[in-house]
Parts: structure tokens; sequence; C-alpha cells
């Protein structure tokens, strides 16, 4: 830390500023089990940027600044995960619809007609159905993992995501026909 401020300064702003700092945090809807976690990076990149900090400011309001572009960082990751997470459950349950190997891979309209599909059936399964959908392929965990958390066993696991699996291929195979109400 260079710029004549020294450790013990940036203690005495951490402590006259570390309970506001973590209320706002809260405020911004970050979970609070991970609070602490954002109030002490926003502090450790304050640390790290004091050469930055012009004194004549209110540091409580500069890292508080810096907790809010975190948040706002977090929400784009977080939306860029569930994109690519959609896009993979996609993948997923496009490729397990058993179109013939030698049909050409789908383009456009009728490709964006699939998933639009898919997200319409998947709202339209029962909620332990969506559970389990999520657990496996937002969340990318292994049948033994969705059985612990679900009280369930793997096989038991395997089996609904595979009923889950068919039931959506009938739902969106309907759905695409015209028959819009399926479910």
């Amino acid at each position: 830390m260079a710029g004549g401020y020294s450790s013990e300064k940036f203690i005495d702003y951490v402590r006259e500023n570390h309970a506001g700092l973590r209320g706002f945090v809260r405020s911004l809807g970050v979970a609070s089990m991970w609070v602490d976690d954002l109030a002490q990076e926003a502090l450790v990149i304050a640390y790290q940027r004091m050469d930055d900090f012009d004194e004549t400011r209110d540091f409580g309001a500069w890292v508080r600044g810096i907790a809010r572009n975190l948040v706002i960082n977090e929400r784009r990751k977080d939306a860029r995960r569930k994109r690519i997470i959609s896009d993979n459950l996609t993948e997923v349950l496009l490729a397990s619809s058993s179109m013939p190997e030698n049909e050409p891979e789908e383009k456009g309209d009728r490709a964006q007609a699939k998933v639009a599909a898919l997200r319409e059936c998947l709202k339209r399964v029962p909620e332990k159905s969506r559970t389990l959908v999520q657990a496996k392929y937002e969340m990318e965990l292994s049948a033994p993992d969705i059985a612990t958390q679900l009280d369930m066993s793997a096989a038991a696991v395997r089996k609904s995501l595979e009923r889950i699996r068919k039931a959506l291929h009938k739902c969106m195979q309907v759905r695409l026909a015209g028959g819009g109400s399926a479910g």
C-alpha cells in the first residue's frame, strides 16, 4: 500500500465501515451465506487500490461502490451461467429426442421452435421433476448426489430422469406438431 496510507489507517477505515458494508451487501439481495465473503472481497480490493482513494471523500461510500460492482459482476456471471446451463439442458434433451443420424442438424426457425417448446414443456412438469432436471443439468450433480439431496436411491433418480426426458420429448413433439396445450 503506497501513497502514504498506513495499514493502521486502513484498519481504522475497516472498523468504522465493516458493519455498514455488510448491511449494504445484504441489502443488495446477496444470500446471507455470501454476505461476509463479498464484503471481505470488497475490502481486499479497497486495500489493493488504496492509492486510488481520495482521503477527502467518504471511505464507506467508496468501498460500498466496490461492493456494488462485485454484486453486479456476480449477477452477470450468474446470468451467463444460466444461459449456458439452459443451452446445455437443451442440447441434452434435443440429443435424446432420437433424431435419425442421417437427418441434417436443424437450423433457424425449427431449432428455435424446439427450444421454445422445451422451455414451455419444462414449465409444465411437476415441481419435483423440475427439481430433478435442475439438479442434473443445471447443477450438474450426479445421480448419487441428487439421491442424497432428495432422499431417493440413485437408481430411482436415473429412472425418474429417464421418464422426465421421455415426457418432455413427447410434450415437445405435440407442441411442435401444433398442439400447444400438451403437458
